[in-house]
């Protein structure tokens, strides 16, 4: 067995070459690969976004919330949340779920763009975008800074109802929790992400598959047309949820509702029909805004749900 002296003197007889090939990049990754079958599958981050809580905890008490918060280690003051988009890629195609936030939500948001390059894909590489609902976290990165599509190639799959309700109207949105101006910044995000796209998106009613392998889910209540993601290839399969949980801390180990749903009573319904699915079948599953890399699985406990994180995979 070799004692500590002599690792420590392999370790100075290291070529200074090799040392500097060996050191570690600057910054943590915002990639993780793993497989669903045949598809071979990459969260990709866009960065993080985030609010006060009780935002995304609309019905808890205040003492109770924070709480619970100080339990998870996590600020009382500030809930941060991933922005967790998920490139597949088959023989055939490369799909993104999710288009990530860029700016539209604040400055840690846009690195999706800098993690694609460094999983070695290009906007130009993506042949399918689809996302499970349009609000500015969603679909910011459909547009560039000089106001073209950032994704020159792909299709743009959108929720029927989420169009209608976000795009083609003006939508009512006084029931977010969040200051008045946050809600007209956050309207006119969605409006102006989705202009280079306008004419040539195509939409989906959740339920349908999209394409062999990519299933949408009916999970509406957080915005009007909101699905679920499911992929599946061979044996195996992935569920998206999308934004019904926010942070696996408030909302799947606690059972508190997230103030944006727009229909909070549906989406509650959503949530339970979702996530009982989820545990009865052991699926694996990956959250949104989860902390990253998202992935995990949802447990059904006595009182609810709880959230088992995946082990990391290398």
């Amino acid at each position: 067995m070799v004692g500590t002296a002599g690792a420590l003197t392999g370790a100075t007889l290291m070529p200074a070459a090799l040392a500097q090939e060996l050191r570690p990049p600057a910054g943590n990754a915002g990639l993780y690969r793993f497989r669903i079958g045949e598809i071979t599958a990459t969260v990709v981050s866009d960065g993080v976004i985030g609010g006060p809580p009780k935002v995304y905890a609309g019905d808890a008490q205040e003492e109770e919330l924070e709480a619970v918060l100080r339990q998870a280690f996590l600020p009382t003051d500030f809930l941060t949340l991933n922005l967790n988009t998920l490139l597949l890629e088959t023989s055939r195609r490369r799909i993104l779920l999710e288009a990530g936030a860029g700016t539209t939500m604040g400055p840690n948001g846009g690195r999706l763009f800098d993690n694609l390059h460094a999983a070695g894909v290009s906007a130009a590489d993506i042949d399918l975008v689809v996302v499970s609902h349009t609000h500015p976290d969603h679909v910011g990165n459909l547009r560039t800074a000089s106001g073209e599509r950032a994704f020159p190639n792909a299709t743009v799959m959108v929720p029927r109802a989420d169009w209608a309700f976000f795009v083609e109207s003006e939508p009512d949105l006084s029931y977010m929790p969040v200051p008045t101006e946050f809600r007209r910044r956050f309207a006119a995000n969605i409006k102006r992400s989705v202009e280079p796209v306008a004419r040539h998106v195509e939409f989906y009613e959740a339920g349908t598959e999209v394409v062999p392998g990519l299933s949408t889910i009916e999970a509406t209540g957080h915005t009007p047309g909101m699905a679920a993601f499911l992929v599946q290839s061979g044996n195996d399969e992935l569920l998206l949820t999308a934004d019904l949980a926010y942070h696996p801390v408030v909302n799947i180990d606690r059972p508190w509702r997230p103030g944006p749903d727009r229909d909070g009573e549906t989406a509650a319904a959503a949530r339970r029909r979702i996530f009982d699915r989820a545990a009865s079948d052991r699926m694996l599953v990956l959250g949104f805004h989860y902390p990253f890399p998202g992935l995990g699985r949802i447990l059904r406990t006595d009182s609810g749900y709880a959230w088992v994180p995946s082990g990391w995979q290398f």
